[in-house]
């Protein structure tokens, strides 16, 4: 990995010496506009709408839209008297239970690896937040532009993660929150009961991006020259429900019948269909047996093809057999004539 970005985390009097590295990367599947006919690049040139000419980069700005076709173009003076934090520190504001923080906040994560000799005051700051259970709240300008963060531990390693401010938090706005619904008990308690059927640790590692593997499965055909294979159908989403506690019910006992359990009698019937979080578990598996019965495919495939081979020689020798068997008939006969030529 590559720092990029070298600073300081401070608190009180304690200044810590670190590196910041990003702690995700996308893996997504980027695509070129290409020329359909030749797969030639398409390039775009940066040009004025006023004067209709290019203009390179060193010629641009940054322009705030003020309406009426106005704009305000601000210069890089401009920008540098901002009040902004210094671009090399990290400022503890405070430190908050870790619960108190809502995730929606978060935005981008990078790890923290201390420089030169804070190595000893870097895991004091990190085993003073694993004792206190808490997470540092911070100040630290990224980009020219100053963030709210949280520090962390994650694996020993000190967490920054950028957050939102608050005011940059939607307000949900929707008409149902006005109505007056309520949940009757039992179905509040078959919800419930789902739930419970469904829960489980959660395991990232087992889940996976198949539309990313399928699509890199057509790339690497398309590559190779062969035959793409279509991948298995998805099923369709199922339709809303109109009978809630029906649905509930037949959910449950799917969810069972998923986890091995004995469906409930007079339950909604269990279908067997996997949830969410048995199915992606047990994707490893149902590839282990697939490599595992490969093998034995194949040693079945050889000795069918071994018996056709067999077959025509086996024709051929029930052919010969029959005219072998007549000889002696013809002996017999031969036998029989004789005496009558002889009389």
């Amino acid at each position: 990995m590559r720092a990029i970005w070298k600073g300081a985390v401070s608190f009180g009097l304690v200044s810590i010496g670190v590196k910041l590295y990003s702690a995700t990367e996308e893996k997504d599947i980027r695509f070129h506009q290409v020329h359909r006919e030749d797969g030639g690049r398409i390039r775009y040139k940066r040009t004025c709408s006023v004067c209709g000419k290019e203009v390179t980069y060193d010629d641009i700005a940054k322009g705030y839209d003020i309406g009426g076709g106005e704009m305000v173009i601000l210069t890089d003076e401009d920008f540098a008297d901002l009040p902004l934090t210094s671009s090399r520190a990290i400022d503890v504001l405070e430190f908050v239970p870790a619960e108190q923080v809502d995730p929606i906040l978060y935005n981008k994560a990078y790890f923290l690896e201390p420089e030169g000799a804070a190595t000893k005051p870097y895991v004091l700051l990190r085993d003073a937040l694993i004792d206190s259970e808490r997470v540092a709240i911070v100040k630290v300008a990224l980009r020219q532009r100053e963030q709210l963060a949280t520090l962390r531990v994650r694996e020993g390693v000190l967490l920054l993660n950028t957050m939102l401010w608050p005011d940059e938090i939607r307000t949900p706005d929707f008409g149902f929150l006005d109505e007056d619904l309520k949940v009757r008990p039992p179905e509040l308690a078959m919800a419930s009961s789902l739930i419970d059927s469904m829960t489980g640790e959660f395991e990232p590692d087992v889940f996976t991006d198949d539309y990313r593997a399928a699509l890199q499965e057509v790339i690497d055909a398309k590559v190779e020259g062969r035959e793409v294979v279509q991948p298995e159908e998805v099923e369709e989403a199922p339709a809303a429900a109109v009978d809630l506690m029906a649905a509930l019910k037949a959910s449950v006992e799917r969810a069972k019948a998923a986890r091995g359990e004995q469906p409930t009698r007079g339950g909604g019937g269990g279908g067997g269909e996997p949830t969410p979080i048995s199915s992606a578990r047990s994707a490893q598996k149902a590839a282990e047996k697939k490599a595992a019965k490969a093998p034995a495919k194949k040693t079945a495939a050889k000795k069918t093809a071994e018996k056709k081979a067999a077959e025509p020689a086996k024709k051929t020798a029930a052919k010969k057999t029959p005219a072998k068997k007549a000889e002696p008939a013809k002996k017999t006969a031969a036998r029989k004539t004789a005496p009558r030529k002889s009389a």
